[in-house]
């Protein structure tokens, strides 16, 4: 939804083709900083209970943003928001996981994704008649009352809570160095244009090495690194992971200020062309899920983002004379490529590990998920400040416009042909 008010929160607040680009990426930044120490919270403390605390959160900045004065207020709420959804992304899966035994495990994980990807399909709607009649503020305030629906049916319904009694101690030291490693990665390398990006990348590679020396010696780590040394399945398909969603996500965010600025569509019209993609993943994700209990998950999900890729070079040949309709069949395909990788994928990572680490194996993967995106939205942001500059985005720079997203739609293509290989190597799951 937010990425059809883009171009609406840019003109009140005045902001350029950069700046706007934070109000997607802080939320991303933030859900990929907590996600792993939540995961491992919910796996001592109980994965219901962390939940139920991520939906609150989410309610409540949900209600403040619409309020914010300025526009750092509201990049500071987004990222308030984004705690919030660490909080139920790195907890959903894990508790699926736990309810559903290993044979049915991949469909049930098709249907979540199908309930993830619906809300993608109404996205773009909603998202884009809410900002054409009421503005970018409704947004937000419609998320209100559907968390304290979630709060009270989750309450009520969801009787069990999972948590292992016996957890060790939360490792506090490696969770704040986790933070700090993953806040100077991101940050420095979508603002590396910048001495502030640069010195976070320093940082970075400074505090890197302190950190899986910690989680080295400590007998019960945040983010466990030996699972990824003895799990062949478990390392290559988060890998697989991180590489579709960094060559995927920004694709929203480019095609919603070129169908608005550049082919001159209102909200409402270009989230109807937006839609096509998540509806296909709709339609196809439960069956994708369902497959891969009786197929290999690593050849489907490679099909999928080879899949992907054709519909990325489709995209790299947009020009201002380009047709909807190409970007629909476009959008089709990534659409179908997504459906085909998204649950299969999960099912390798969660099928590859023991009951008892769901939450990690869940956080890990998405973590990887968020990395991806922020990823991502970091390779638009510094094509925009490349091509573009530190100005708001007119028609008056469509040629530039089209030159940066052309690049990126280029290198999340090569991304996409490298994830295949990834993503066929990581062999047979168990």
């Amino acid at each position: 939804m937010v990425n059809l008010a883009l171009p609406q929160i840019a003109a009140e607040f005045s902001a350029d083709a950069s700046q706007i680009g934070w109000v997607p990426t802080i939320f991303l930044l933030f859900t990929s900083m907590f996600l792993i120490p939540i995961g491992k919270l919910s796996d001592i403390y109980g994965r219901k209970k962390v939940f139920l605390i991520g939906i609150t959160i989410t309610g409540l900045s949900s209600f403040l943003i619409p309020f914010s004065p300025t526009f750092p207020v509201l990049i500071a709420l987004r990222g308030l928001q984004g705690i919030g959804s660490a909080c139920i992304f790195g907890t959903s899966v894990a508790i699926i996981s736990s309810v559903f035994p290993k044979e049915q495990r991949g469909k049930a994980l098709g249907i979540n994704v199908t309930g993830v990807y619906g809300g993608l399909s109404l996205g773009p709607v909603i998202g884009g008649v809410f900002t054409h009649y009421l503005g970018w503020r409704s947004l937000f305030f419609i998320l209100v009352p559907l968390c304290i629906f979630i709060i009270f049916a989750v309450t009520r319904w969801m009787t069990v809570d999972w948590a292992d009694a016996d957890a060790p101690p939360f490792d506090l030291v490696g969770s704040l160095l986790y933070v700090a490693v993953v806040f100077c990665g991101i940050f420095g390398i979508t603002s590396i244009t910048s001495q502030e990006g640069v010195v976070a990348i320093i940082l970075f590679f400074l505090l890197l090495p302190i950190f899986l020396s910690h989680e080295a010696k400590i007998y019960n780590p945040v983010f466990d690194i030996r699972i990824f040394k003895n799990n062949r399945v478990f390392t290559f398909s988060n890998i697989a992971a991180l590489i579709n969603y960094s060559a995927t996500f920004a694709i929203g965010y480019l095609l919603s200020l070129y169908l608005q600025i550049i082919k001159g569509l209102d909200p409402k019209s270009a989230g109807l062309v937006l839609v096509s993609q998540p509806l296909m993943q709709v339609f196809f994700s439960p069956w994708a899920g369902k497959l891969s209990d009786r197929i290999e998950p690593r050849y489907i999900a490679s099909a999928g983002m080879a899949l992907n890729a054709i519909g990325l070079l489709i995209l790299a040949g947009v020009s201002e004379e380009t047709t909807i309709p190409v970007i629909i069949v476009a959008l089709l395909f990534l659409g179908f490529g997504f459906a085909l990788f998204s649950s299969p994928n999960t099912n390798a990572v969660m099928g590859s590990v023991e009951k008892t680490e769901y939450g990690v194996a869940s956080g890990t993967l998405a973590t990887m998920r968020q990395f991806g995106m922020v990823l991502s939205m970091g390779i638009s942001l510094f094509l925009f400040t490349f091509f573009i500059g530190a100005v708001e985005i007119g028609i008056e720079q469509s040629s530039n416009f089209i030159n940066a997203q052309r690049v990126a739609f280029l290198i999340y293509a090569m991304l996409c042909f490298i994830g295949v290989v990834i993503s066929l190597a990581r062999g047979r799951t168990a």
